[in-house]
């Protein structure tokens, strides 16, 4: 439903509504906005805007009480056309780029060390996917013997990006022949695009060392799960920042939740669309497509690694977050890691 404009004032009372609601958690009364900002209009005219700010979908009112709190719609315009943009503290941003500057070259370790930080700054859960390029390659294939005739087939691409994958062969393979078919593998494809590693060049390598069919299958078997796996790794950290906000006093409640983000799929999912973007984007309520993650928002920011592969950096907390804060800080702490990866020769 396409909400009505607002004019000045009740765009102003909207405002001061979600600035009061997050600051308290309280449902928001007219006469506590007469008493605590200078709105410059009678606590009577405050009340009817508000009603009109409810009867626009604007405003809900949670419970019989005088209080109201915003709605997703609210929230939404408060956002997108409201909220005034804010900038970290010196000390916030000594605090990411010393934090980040401490921690390893291993690229899982600077994610988590990165998603750990972000959970302690904003007192929300914090996830943070790692980089994921349309460019991105192979960089080699290890086949493994761990039996007579079983082995594992482990593909790693330039990002890190590893898929692990049994084959069973036909007759005992030395740990010889399968180091040399990795190695003219190797030789062949490094540094292709994954989608320009083909079961052609498999088989043709397969072939020139007269080796089994069986092989080949295992190869193209590794390099099929290392394509197919679309979603990426995410590090999370900071759950337990769920814990102190009133929304989720309820332990059922925090208990599904808790539950549904734990999935990496879910996760990934409420930031899919964001990855198509170079922006900061916020998701509020229902906007999540989840109905259990309805009391939820997110604020995700893209993160660089590279000239063109991108990581999502992401808040998850109350629909009453601080919204502009938030921002500020994803985007700052996007911008160190970024400055990371690029300073330093991350593996």
């Amino acid at each position: 439903m396409k909400q009505p404009p607002l004019d000045d004032r009740k765009a102003y009372i909207l405002a001061t509504v979600v600035y009061e609601y997050v600051a308290t958690a309280e449902p928001v009364a007219s006469q506590t906005l007469t008493q605590k900002y200078n709105l410059g209009v009678s606590s009577a005219t405050v009340r009817n805007e508000m009603a009109e700010l409810e009867a626009g979908g604007y405003l809900v009112q949670p419970h019989t009480s005088a209080g109201r709190v915003p709605s997703d719609a609210g929230y939404r315009t408060y956002v997108d056309e409201l909220m005034q943009p804010e900038s970290l503290t010196p000390a916030d941003r000594r605090r990411i780029r010393d934090d980040l500057h401490e921690a390893s070259r291993e690229l899982d370790d600077l994610i988590d060390q990165t998603t750990r930080l972000l959970g302690r700054l904003s007192k929300s859960l914090a996830f943070v996917t790692k980089p994921q390029s349309g460019t991105q390659t192979f960089k080699h294939v290890q086949l493994i013997s761990i039996a007579p005739r079983t082995g594992v087939a482990i593909v790693v691409t330039s990002y890190g990006v590893s898929a692990q994958s049994l084959f069973e062969l036909n007759r005992d393979a030395s740990a010889e022949e399968l180091t040399r078919l990795s190695s003219a593998l190797n030789a062949r494809c490094a540094s292709r695009l994954m989608s320009e590693v083909l079961e052609s060049d498999v088989a043709a390598v397969v072939a020139e060392l007269g080796l089994g069919d069986d092989l080949r299958g295992a190869v193209v078997g590794a390099l099929q799960s290392a394509r197919a796996s679309e979603v990426p790794e995410i590090a999370a950290a900071g759950a337990q920042n769920l814990l102190d906000q009133p929304e989720f006093a309820d332990v059922r409640k925090l208990r599904s939740i808790l539950r549904i983000v734990e999935e990496q799929r879910t996760l990934y999912d409420i930031v899919a669309d964001a990855m198509e973007s170079d922006s900061a984007s916020v998701k509020i309520g229902h906007e999540l497509g989840n109905e259990e993650l309805a009391d939820l928002s997110v604020v995700t920011v893209p993160y660089r690694f590279g000239p063109s592969a991108i990581g999502m950096l992401s808040i998850l907390g109350p629909r009453r977050m601080p919204y502009a804060r938030l921002l500020a800080l994803a985007s700052g702490t996007a911008d160190s890691l970024s400055r990371r990866l690029a300073d330093a020769e991350i593996r």
